[in-house]
């Protein structure tokens, strides 16, 4: 499992310190925000107890983002919160977060989806002749082994006219190139 998708461990000391087990320093609470927006799965436990910690952690990195004016919770929604700590919105509220999410999670992948496929850029002069020439640059590159991504799904190259030439036209520009290697041998001799 590489190291990128496995759980950072991060360690709390006593002295409230927290330690990084796979780079063996100490990490503050920006450092393990920002392991988490790097895709980052994070556990953060006591040295001690061995109390799973993270939690309270998570909280407190969202605390102090909110504080520093930073707020993506809008006030009714911390409202809401408060108030399903009480009572059986308690057992509701967990599932429809993390649906929630994930439909948010599920969308933003879908826009980016559509971003791509209906590219603004695409309207710009010139663009489609700019994608069949890269096209067509890979077509050279790749020795005809093109990859199918460089254009958007669907969507085929139109070939330039001098690649609609028949194999025998190919055939006599390559006879011809061979003849004038010949001469070209002859007169340095």
């Amino acid at each position: 499992m590489s190291d990128a998708t496995k759980t950072l461990l991060i360690k709390r000391y006593a002295s409230r310190r927290l330690y990084n087990t796979e780079t063996s320093d100490y990490v503050t609470l920006e450092d393990i925000a920002g392991f988490i927006r790097a895709g980052r799965e994070v556990q953060i436990v006591d040295l001690k107890s061995g109390d799973d910690l993270t939690r309270s952690y998570l909280l407190q990195i969202i605390a102090e983002h909110e504080s520093k004016g930073e707020s993506v919770l809008p006030l009714g929604v911390l409202t809401d919160l408060v108030r399903s700590y009480t009572g059986t919105a308690q057992s509701v509220v967990p599932e429809f977060l993390a649906s929630s999410f994930e439909m948010l999670r599920s969308g933003q992948s879908k826009m980016v989806e559509n971003m791509t496929a209906i590219n603004p850029m695409s309207q710009m002069p010139g663009f489609k002749a700019m994608q069949e020439s890269q096209a067509a640059f890979f077509k050279a590159m790749t020795g005809g082994r093109f990859p199918e991504t460089i254009l958007p799904e669907g969507q085929e190259a139109e070939q330039p006219a001098g690649e609609s030439q028949s194999k025998e036209e190919l055939d006599a520009i390559r006879k011809q190139l061979a003849d004038m290697q010949a001469m070209l041998a002859k007169m340095n001799k």
